[in-house]
């Protein structure tokens, strides 16, 4: 099976590299911007039209939440519009699409029930807004589109909470880190599990799909759990959200139910808690490899 990537700088991406590595019947051909500029209008298009892959991945986005508040068109151009080609030169070549989002396309109310995929979605900020945009447009573009939604990725590489947790580790004996946001930490190697899973079915089901890390956890709890698995004897002051001033609203609940996935793909919940020391210990051997 012939794999176009696009976004293979990122958390995710770099994972499906890796994972892909060792299935000899993968033809992945990873892209970066460098390769294919998703900013400049049908950069991608034209490139799926010369590969002609069999499956296109894009896991490229726009991930910086405060930053997309006062750069909208660029977020825009990332998470909608960009996604919306990639979606329509995939079906013009009767190539399979998946698509990842964010659980910060819902509205984060503590209603305390899992969201299902059908669950009225209501984004809080232009981040959320931009992908749940670009949801809207991918599956006009291509209706057999296959769009995972996950949530707080992390690894061992690029910018995310458990590095920064790490980081702040080596020169603070506290922090202060928000306890009402609730959600679900994500390894990134699973969530690239998950996308060649659901690549490896031609027959699976098209449209939203739901993939979490379990059990539910808040940033503080997350926190905890990075540093008791570092070592780190560190002191967590518990805050509330509107302690915490940031440029973009965040949702307070956004615990997905993952069992339609499973269902339709096979594809199990990962347990976070478990993948953390692993991940832990890369990034710790890497920065001691500097």
């Amino acid at each position: 099976m012939k794999v176009l990537l696009f976004g293979a700088n990122g958390q995710v991406g770099r994972e499906i590299v890796s994972a892909a590595a060792s299935q000899s019947d993968l033809n992945l051909k990873a892209l970066t911007r460098a390769d294919a500029d998703l900013m400049r209008e049908d950069a991608g298009a034209d490139t799926i039209r010369r590969a002609e892959p069999d499956l296109v991945i894009n896991a490229a986005a726009w991930t910086q939440v405060d930053k997309a508040e006062s750069e909208r068109a660029a977020a825009r151009r990332l998470n909608s519009l960009a996604p919306a080609e990639l979606a329509a030169a995939a079906l013009a070549i009767g190539a399979r699409f998946i698509h990842l989002s964010t659980d910060y396309v819902f509205s984060g109310s503590q209603s305390g029930e899992l969201l299902t995929e059908d669950a009225e979605t209501g984004p809080v900020n232009v981040y959320g807004a931009t992908k749940l945009e670009g949801e809207r447009l991918t599956l006009k573009e291509h209706p057999d589109a296959i769009i995972v939604r996950t949530s707080w990725v992390y690894s061992s590489h690029g910018a995310n909470f458990v590095q920064t947790m790490l980081r702040l580790a080596e020169t603070k004996k506290e922090v202060s880190i928000v306890e009402d946001q609730i959600g679900g930490p994500t390894p990134a190697n699973a969530i690239a599990k998950a996308c060649l899973a659901v690549a490896r079915r031609s027959d699976g089901a098209g449209g939203l799909f739901h993939f979490q890390g379990a059990p539910p956890a808040s940033w503080a709890d997350f926190a905890a759990a990075i540093f008791a698995a570092s070592g780190k004897n560190m002191k967590i002051n518990r805050i509330k959200s509107q302690e915490y001033e940031t440029p973009a609203q965040r949702p307070l609940f956004t615990v997905l139910n993952c069992s339609k996935i499973r269902r339709e793909y096979g594809v199990e919940q990962p347990d976070w808690r478990r993948d953390l020391p692993a991940t832990i210990e890369k990034i710790v051997t890497r920065g001691a490899g500097r």
